[in-house]
Order: structure tokens, then sequence, then C-alpha cells
């Protein structure tokens, strides 16, 4: 039998989420046809041309109509209905050897859906959110209800004939939002004032509060870093250093703030956009710059640079959008209707920065663009230096215009050039290896094999900020498309070409003063092409200013006129071992080669000179053996500049306020950021054929995929009118997304329950109508994140018992679908350790600052292959909350992971939730639960000695903020005599229980009475009810 199309598929819901659907009295596209569609038939019927089978689409009703696949209202004349149906083997649908078999309760939808007129809808997250959502009235005449949340709960409690839990009590709602809220348990002070506060705003003043500690933005800004993918190391295999903690820190101060959450998407999209951005808008930018990056040898920089922008298009596209834009970067989109070109066209938006697709190896700086993070006076002094550099500038050319009125200037025979402070003559080049002494333009010179480079020993360091010049004869070999001359520094991109440099590109001169390629660097490049096989003399100038101006390329005597390929210069080119450069010491002066960079081979070279100044163009005439072309003009700039008395004050005032900046410049601190490039030098991008960086199509312009949103009329077409339109009331996503994957926080899943993907291939809403009640009163309320909470946890649909009235429910509602409960599930990794060291008092609540390193076991890093070494941290910094702890990508906190950390190389929305019996073992064993154990038992010891009931008792209740049963009593005082039994016995293991960790010890305890109690203690960290959220 001939085939018309292909496989379909299944996404269920959860069964819970939604009533029988066989039965239904209504049958509606998006919730009953579409899952199955989506799974079993759009990866060859849907969007994707490239892979459809029979051309057939069954993403579009026309399409399949007009195929005769779908005859509405008669299914038994509708092939679709005809090929599910069937039981041959080669004209069934899905084909068996999909292994995806339609159930039967799935065709028979099928097929009534077909016989009702097979109505399509639009995928329900593409519709605009309604400008009003009404609320149910059913919880009118009902007095659970609190707010509207709690009507549309009820509404569909009462749809499935189910009764919500009873409410929680005091205690566990306490803990319940304080964890939620801020990331720790409430202190029993704090529980015991709400148990004694019968006021009617009791619950309200416990959010109030919870809302203004600098706990909450620490807590918010734990979920962010996984979205954001915040590391402080780069990854891939090198995995080196990245300084991205300002960036967290920010997000810290921004939930504290309470910053819009619209701001809060614009910012760190495009940021530096804004008019006038201030610090924190630029700075925010940095989000898109947390992708990894390597600097791997022999990586293709560009091949990489693609991948960081893929990066960036990848994370939006999750964390504002809840859609999987990468589906479509090979091709276009399986399920969701984006193109490949419609991806290209929303790369456009990130692809305009100036980077560079390798970062350093051999030097810390991060790679451009950045932004300076200034510390104390620290901007202030820069911009008085700047001024007065600016006025000493200002004040040289007033100087030097009146000196050019002055008479008497020196005549050309009385012109001479100063002495060279160092010079290389190559006449005694031995013979061998990669070199070999030629017949030069004076006397010998020296020729180049282009593999290895010739150092010249005890050359000049030279720098951005103190004046210099270097005289050269050059007699280049056969062009090729780059040939290093010259070089002081370590490697080519390995070192993000740091340094100076005169290469020939291409048969072009080209002068190079790097800090950071691209972004951080001035080069200038001659007009003219060398003549191969001739000796020419360079002279290059640089008067100390770091700028193109201020250099100067002269060819045979004379200024050649020059491209300036870059004027971005604005920190040193020197390796310096304060910024954790490697080698900052041994950096030469080298010809005819670099470390992974392509030599001069054939090229000679001949009579090297340094001279410590910028000389004159009458200098550098003299110096070429070309007094005869001084002119009246040159030998006035030279009386100016050597002789008059004022104009030399002033340039050694000068040269020392630029000294003064650069190493003032030196010692502010930077940040990846973005900034967007300047109109005339905006790259293209283009449709990459399946995704390659080198398979260029045809070019893009920004654009978005305009069957779910599209760029506001009159908007810029940039990455901030990008970033508006994500926040445009128009676009159907974003503030469904933002509620939902906030709505996951409190309840343990989303509305919807695959927060990061809201497209045909994610699940439908739980409670779609109180799904876009709560987008449009986010968005009508200015994207107030923290109004949002109070509305939740202040609602009776969270104030419930995570007990359900009918033990049935756990069975039939596992994930709790339809809110019938309250929440319950395992607390993330970090509040896990923060709640041991809350308890017992070792957590330090200082906000922000580097991250630091607690206990872990020794040799991982090492076995990560990354040539790392773990050096822990000391003191306060043991006992920083987990969100400052060091976060490296290819070994990361072990203690985090045990409990479903990520490695952070991607963005993740949602961590996965085990139990194995690593996380009991860590919590028995890792040092940091091991000393929060010994030291609470210390505090009770210290505090109630000789006192066992109470003090069991308020272990218990530090542990799970509540009051123990009488049988839990008995089991503690059980676990506290038998392990009394256990140290009397054996001091030695007494004492090595309790010497874990740096913290001190209590001498004036027993040691075998506080190991006693340390056991205890460590058994109630293990406690179920202290892991878990109820």
């Amino acid at each position: 039998m001939r085939r018309v199309f292909g496989g379909f598929g299944l996404v269920l819901a959860c069964a819970a989420a939604m009533p029988a659907l066989a039965d239904a009295a209504d049958l509606r596209f998006n919730r009953d046809i579409r899952p199955i569609l989506s799974e079993h038939c759009f990866a060859c019927h849907g969007p994707d041309s490239a892979s459809r089978k029979a051309d057939l689409r069954l993403d579009r009703r026309a399409a399949a109509v007009e195929l005769g696949a779908i005859v509405p209202s008669k299914p038994d004349h509708s092939e679709l209905v005809r090929r599910v149906f069937s039981s041959a083997h080669d004209d069934v649908m899905p084909p068996p050897e999909t292994k995806r078999t339609l159930t039967a309760g799935q065709k028979e939808l099928l097929k009534r859906w077909v016989a009702e007129g097979a109505e399509y809808e639009s995928h329900w997250s593409f519709l605009r959110v309604p400008k009003e959502v009404p609320v149910p009235v059913s919880v009118e005449a009902n007095d659970w209800g609190r707010t509207s949340i709690d009507a549309f709960v009820l509404d569909r409690l009462q749809e499935e004939k189910l009764q919500p839990a009873e409410e929680a009590t005091r205690e566990k709602w306490i803990r319940r939002v304080s964890f939620d809220l801020t990331g720790l348990p409430p202190t029993l002070a704090e529980i015991d004032a709400f148990l004694a506060d019968d006021s009617a705003t009791a619950f309200d003043n416990v959010v109030d509060r919870l809302l203004a500690s600098p706990a909450y933005g620490e807590r918010m800004a734990n979920d962010w870093l996984d979205v954001a993918r915040y590391a402080d190391t780069f990854g891939y295999q090198a995995d080196r250093n990245m300084h991205m903690s300002p960036w967290r820190d920010w997000v810290i101060r921004a939930f504290n703030e309470n910053l819009p959450y619209s701001d809060f998407i614009v910012w760190q999209l495009s940021g530096d956009m804004l008019e006038n951005p201030t610090r924190d808008q630029r700075l925010a930018t940095a989000f898109n710059r947390l992708h990894r990056q390597t600097n791997e040898g022999g990586s293709i920089e560009e091949e990489f640079r693609v991948e960081y922008v893929a990066d960036r298009v990848r994370t939006m596209g999750s964390a504002f959008l809840g859609l999987t834009f990468e589906c479509a970067r090979c091709h276009d989109h399986k399920y969701d209707p984006i193109t490949q070109r419609e991806y290209y066209s929303l790369t456009a938006f990130f692809n305009n920065i100036d980077e560079h697709g390798l970062y350093s190896h051999f030097t810390e700086t991060a790679p451009t663009p950045t932004l300076l993070l200034y510390e104390g006076d620290q901007q202030s002094k820069h911009r008085e230096l700047l001024a007065r550099i600016a006025a000493a500038e200002e004040q040289l050319r007033e100087a030097i215009a009146q000196a050019f009125k002055k008479p008497a200037p020196l005549p050309a025979d009385a012109i001479a050039a100063p002495d060279p402070e160092k010079v290389y003559t190559f006449d005694d080049v031995p013979n061998g290896g990669d070199f070999r002494g030629v017949e030069g333009h004076a006397g010998r010179a020296i020729e180049f094999g282009g593999d290895d480079q010739f150092v010249c020993k005890e050359a000049p360091q030279l720098s951005r900020s103190a004046p210099f010049s270097l005289s050269l004869w050059v007699k280049p070999g056969p062009h090729g498309p780059r040939q290093i001359v010259f070089h002081q520094s370590r490697a080519a991109e390995d070192s993000a070409f740091r340094g100076v440099s005169l290469t020939i590109d291409n048969g072009r001169p080209t002068f190079s003063m790097v800090h950071f390629w691209p972004g951080n660097a001035l080069q200038i490049r001659t007009q003219a092409l060398l003549a191969p096989e001739v000796w020419t003399q360079l002279v290059i100038t640089s008067d100390g200013s770091g700028r193109a101006a201020g250099t100067t390329f002269y060819v045979n005597g004379v200024a050649a006129e020059v491209e300036v390929v870059g004027d971005r210069l604005t920190r040193d080119v020197i390796h310096r071992a304060e910024w954790g450069d490697s080698e900052a010491k041994s950096i030469p002066f080298a010809l005819g080669a670099r470390f992974r960079d392509l030599g001069f081979k054939g090229g000679c070279v001949d009579e090297l000179e340094f001279y410590s100044v910028a000389l004159t163009e009458a200098e550098v005439a003299f110096v070429s053996g070309r007094a005869d072309l001084i002119n009246d003009s040159q030998r006035q700039d030279h009386h100016a500049r050597r002789i008059d008395t004022d104009v030399v004050k002033i340039e050694a005032e000068l040269r020392a306020l630029r000294v003064e900046e650069n190493t003032l410049i030196g010692r502010v601190r930077q940040i990846m950021t973005m900034q967007e490039l300047p109109s005339d030098r905006r790259r293209l991008t283009y449709r990459l054929d399946r995704g390659a960086y080198d398979g260029r199509a045809e070019t893009v312009v920004p654009a978005t995929p305009v069957e779910i949103f599209t760029l506001p009329e009159g908007s810029r077409t940039d990455r901030l009118g990008f970033a508006r339109a994500l926040i445009d009331d128009r676009n159907p996503l974003t503030a469904r997304v933002a509620v939902n994957r906030y709505w996951a926080m409190f309840f343990g899943t989303g509305l919807v329950a695959t927060t990061q993907d809201f497209g045909s291939q994610g699940e439908p809403p739980s409670h779609p109508e109180l799904l876009d009640w709560l987008a449009r009163d986010f968005m009508d309320h200015g994207w107030n994140v923290q109004r949002l909470f109070r509305q939740i946890v202040l609602s009776a649909t969270y104030r419930q018992s995570s007990t359900p009235r009918d033990p049935k429910l756990y069975a039939s509602d596992p994930a709790n679908r339809l809110l019938a409960r309250g929440p319950r599930h395992r607390l993330p990794a970090e509040q896990i350790r923060d709640n041991a060291l809350a308890i017992s008092g070792l957590l330090k609540p200082r906000v922000g600052g580097d991250s630091v390193f607690p206990y872990q076991p020794a040799g991982l890093w090492e076995e990560a292959g990354t040539g790392k070494s773990y050096s822990q941290s000391h003191g306060d910094d043991l006992y920083r909350r987990s969100l400052y702890t060091f976060w490296r990508r290819t070994s990361p906190p072990p203690t985090m992971t045990a409990f479903d950390a990520p490695s952070r190389e991607y963005c993740v929305i949602q961590r996965e939730r085990t139990a194995t019996p690593l996380q009991a073992l860590t919590l028995l064993n890792d040092p940091q639960f091991v000393e929060a154990a010994r030291v609470l038992a210390s505090n009770v010891l210290s505090t109630m000695p000789r006192n066992d009931d109470a003090g069991l008792v308020r272990v218990f209740r530090w542990t799970t903020s509540r009051q123990p049963t009488v049988t839990e009593q008995e089991i503690l005082q059980s676990l506290l005599a038998a392990a009394r039994v256990q140290f009397a016995g054996n001091e030695d293991a007494a004492k090595a229980l309790v010497s874990v960790g740096e913290s001190p010890v209590d001498k004036a305890l027993e040691v075998a009475e506080l190991a006693a109690w340390t056991s205890v203690v460590q058994s109630l960290l293990g406690f179920d009810e202290c892991l878990t959220k109820r």
C-alpha cells in the first residue's frame, strides 16, 4: 500500500491534570488533540520542510484538508483516521518502526475530533494573554478561598469533585514560606513570635519581614544562576577562572530592590543600549556572556564565536520565552513555527559585540567587551586624571603652536636623532636551525624559516603609556595572508594577542598594541603594500597616549597613510603578575615567528633599533638616511619638541600623568558585558547551512518568529528593541513563562509542568485560566515580583497542608497537579547546606563578594584534568551561603551535585529531583554537616546542661521548626542513650568526631558527651522533615 504520511506522536499531560478526555463533554484541540499530533505526527508532517514526508503538514488545517488527510466531519473519508486504525504493518500510522503506538483511546479521540469538524486552534501559548480573565465565582460560596488564585484552584477541584486539604499548621507554614522566600529556616524566636501573634495581619507581617530581608535576594538569585548558567570558570577542557561574581551580586540587589521583572529582562539583554546607561544597567548585560568559552589550542575562533551567539539565543529562549529555539539551528523547527531563517534572524540581535571566539590561556584578562568595576574613589581619581591629561594635551598643542612662532629653528644639518636605547645589527647571527645570516641592508641580516622565533635579549619593555620608537629594515618574501615580523608577547590567540606586534598582512605592514583582541586594542595598517624581495625601512613611533592618533608609521622615512583598524586601547599591553598573567617576567621581544601564529618565512630583518622617545619627523628622516627630506615645518616641529622649554616641560608632565593613569586603570577590575559595535563595523549575519559556522548561506536581518511574536511597529531592530518586544503587552509568552517558573518555585511544579518548553512538545497548563490571570495581573501591576509572591504565599492554596484529605490522591495525582494539597518536596541543594549552617549558628550573613571555597574532598579538581588544585577557604569564608561557593563547570561543588545541582554548562530552568544513597552519605560525612551538628550540639550543652529532655526538644525544633511528638521524643532519648554508650568506651572515635571542621571546639565540654549529642544532631540533619519543605 502507498504511504501518504509518516509518524504520529503522543505527549499526554499528566492524567490527573485534566478530565477523562474521551468522556469529556467538549473536545478542545489544544488540550486534547495537539499533544497527540505533536508527539506522533509533527516530526514527519510538521513545520520542518526538510524532514516533511509526502509533502503533508498536519500542523496546518488547510494543508491537511487539501491533501485529504482530514475530511472535516467525515472520519470515514479521512486518510488520517483510516491510517491510525489500520492493522496492516506497511499502512498503519505511526509506522511500527517508530515504536510510537497510539492507544485505543487516542485513536478514538482523533476520530471524534474529525467527526466534530476537525477544528484547529492556535497553540495556546502563542495566543495573546487576554486583557481580562474572569475569576470563577464558585469560591464565593465557600469559606476556604482568600484570593483570586484560590477561586481558580477551587473551581478545578469542584470540577473533579475534590476538596482542598486542611490548612497547614502555623509552624509548617512559617517554615515553608521562610525557605521559599529566603532559603533559610525560621529561627525559634521568629516561630514563637508568629505563634503568639493573633492579629489579622500575622501572616502578612511574616511575609513583609521575609521580603525585606537581604536573604530574600540571595534566595532568588540562586535559582536565576541556574537559568543564566552562572559559573566562576569558562568551562571546556582548560576551564580557567572567569571573574563574574559582580554580576551575581547585581542579581541579588535587583531582587532585594524589587526591580520590575520587565526591567530585569531589558537590563540583562540590552542594558548597555539604554540612554545614558548606569553602571548596573551595563553590568546586568553580563548575563549574555556567562556561556562557556574555550581557549584550546587549534580551535577555530569563528566556530566558537558562532557557538557563543547560539548559546545566547538558546538561553534567552529558555529563560524568557520557554521555547527551544536551538531546535531550529540546523533546520526548521520540527514542532514549533520557527524556521531556520527566523532562528538566524534572532541570532542577529546578539551577533554584534566586539568579541573573539577564544579567550586567553596565558592571561587572566576578561574577554572584550568589558565594564570597568571601580571601587572606592577609583572612578573619581580616574576621571580627574583623564581631565588632567586632556588639559595637558591641550596645553601641549598650544605650546607647540607658540613655539612655531619663534624664530631661528635648527638648520637641517644640526638635526640628529637621539641615541638608540638598544640596537640589534644581526652581524653575528650563526647559521643553523630556523635562522641564517644573509647579506643585509648594512652588513649582515637575519633570514627566517618561519617556524622558530629569534629572541632579542635585553630588549626594552614596550608599554601603552611610555613613548617609544622602533626602526628596522625588512625584506619580505612572497606575500602571504599574515606574517609575523616582530612581537613582544607570549602567544597569538592563546594570549588574546596581548602585547606589541608588527605583521605583514597580505603585503600591508600592520602594527598592533593589544590588551585583549579585538575590543581593547590599537591597530594601524598601511594603505600601501610593501614591495616583496626589497629592503624597506619601517619606523613606528608612539607618543604614549595609546591612541592611533599618537602612533605613526613611516616607510623609508616618510609618514605613511594608514587605515585605523582598532583604536580602543584602554589598558596596558604588558603581562602583569598582579593580573594573574602567567610568565609575566619572561615575555620576550622576538622576531620571525610567534606561538600559534604564521611566521615570517623567507623574510629578512636588519638594523633593529629601539628609542625611548617618539621620534620627530625630522629625526625619522635622519634615521632613515633621508635628511634631505626634512622641510621647514619638520625642523620647526623638531625644535619645539626637543628644545623649546615650555613644550619639553609639558611633555614631561604629560608622560607622568599617562603613566599614573595607566597604573590606576590597571588596578580596576573588569567584567565581560555587552557593547554593541558601531554602525560602520556591524557584522553581517548569515543563515548557516546545517548550523555549521562556515556554511554561510544568505544574509539575514534582525527579526522575530512572526507566528509567535513581532517587534511592535516603529521599534528599533536591535537588542534593545528586541528586549522591549519581550515585555510588550502583545507578547504571549514572557509573562506566562515568568509566573509559571515562580509558581514552580513555590509548589515544586509549574502550572505548565514543562517549565522550559511552552511549545507544542510541552505539556498544556493544568489550570490555563489561572495561568492567564496571573500573567495578566503581573503585567498590569508593573511586573512586580514581590507583589506576585505575596499573592501566592498568602493564598489558601499555598497555606494548605501537604497531606491531602483523601490519601488516594497520592496515587491519582502524585505530582499535585490539581493543587488539592500544599507543596511537599526536598529542599534544593543550597538550602540543605545553608539550613545546617543557619541552625548551628555557623552561617555568616555577609551579602556579596568574591566566590569562596568551602570544604570538599581532596583531588576532585585534579581528576577533572584542568591542571587546577582546590585551595580551601578559611575563617568566615567557610560558612558563607552556598550561593557564594566557587563554581567550576568541569567539577561543580560535590555537595551541591549530590543533591541535583547542574554543572551550569547550559541554561537549566528546573532541576531534577532524585533520591540516592549518596545524599545520605553526604549528610553523614561531609565536614560541613558534621561540623554543623557538633556546633549545634555544643550550643545545646552550653545553654541547657544536664537537661536532656529540654535539649532534645530544642534540637528537634531547630531542625524541624515544630515540637516533637511523644514518640519522637522517646526515639531521640534512645538515640542519645545509645550514642553515650558508644562514645563512652571509645574516646578516640569521640575526639575524631568532634574535631571535624575548623570552628573551635568548646574545651569546657566533655568530649564523649559532645560526641553523643553530635551523633543525635547528625540523625536529625538527615531526617526527612529537616530536608523537605512541607
